[in-house]
Order: C-alpha cells, then structure tokens, then sequence
C-alpha cells in the first residue's frame, strides 16, 4: 500500500466518507486546502448521499483529475479532453477491478439508505471487505495516471 493510500485508509476508517478519504490525500499536490475537500466531497459518500448510484471512492477520484488537468476559465477544450480520458481511464480500471462504478452494485444490493441496511452494512463489515479496497484501488490509480 502507498502512503498516499494509507492515509487515505486511515481517514476512511476513522470515519470520513469514501470520496473524503480519496481526494484528501492528493490536497498538497493539488494546492486545495484540506478542510474544503473535506466539505466538497461530503455528499458524495455511499454513491451521493446514501442514493447508492457512483461509488463514492470514484466520485472523489474524479474531482481530484479535475482540480489536476480539468479546464478553467479561459482554457481551451484540450484540458475537458484530457479529463475525459484520464476519468475513463480510471474508471475502466476500478470496473476491471471491482465489477462495477456503482455503489448499490459494489454493495450487492445492500441498502444504505435504510436503517436495516446501514445495520446490515455494519454487522456484515462491508466498509472493511468492499468500501476499503474500493478507496484503496482509486488512490492506487490517480497516483498512476496523475
């Protein structure tokens, strides 16, 4: 495991959301101060807000290629290109890896938008045996194609 992807392991089991646990780590490199990544990518856990559509991990994963190589104001469309590209390409991989970009899927149809599926979600450790690795294999691969 890299450092950046122990950390984001560790922010991720101490409680921070997925999307929060990926962009966190990549905040220096990125010139973004910690406090608002944390706050950016507070809905976008468990598929945004818990509406279980794309993974979380992912979600984060794609707006730190965003703040790295997205378009600004007064850029040209090469950059939204070259988002593109590096977005599909983390994506592809985490599908080749995991099965699937979407949260409900990861998850095999547990419902964390239920009380019985976050208890569910907890007594069968799914943040430990699906979410981890899924935070894992972003980090993993924005440090490759960043």
């Amino acid at each position: 495991m890299s450092k950046k992807s122990d950390i984001a392991v560790k922010k991720f089991l101490a409680g921070y959301n997925c999307a929060q646990a990926v962009l966190y780590p990549f905040c220096d490199d990125l010139g973004l101060d910690k406090d608002t990544a944390l706050k950016l990518t507070c809905g976008l856990g468990a598929g945004m807000a818990r509406m279980q559509e794309v993974c979380g991990a992912v979600t984060g994963g794609i707006i730190a290629l965003g703040l790295k190589n997205g378009r600004g104001d007064g850029q040209d469309k090469v950059s939204t290109e070259e988002t593109y590209r590096r977005v599909r390409e983390l994506m592809l991989q985490f599908v080749s890896k995991h099965g699937s970009c979407t949260c409900r899927e990861l998850l095999k149809g547990c419902g964390l938008d239920t009380a019985s599926g976050q208890q569910y979600y907890k007594d069968n450790d799914l943040l430990n045996k699906i979410c981890k690795c899924c935070v894992q294999t972003v980090v993993e691969t924005l440090e490759e194609i960043l």
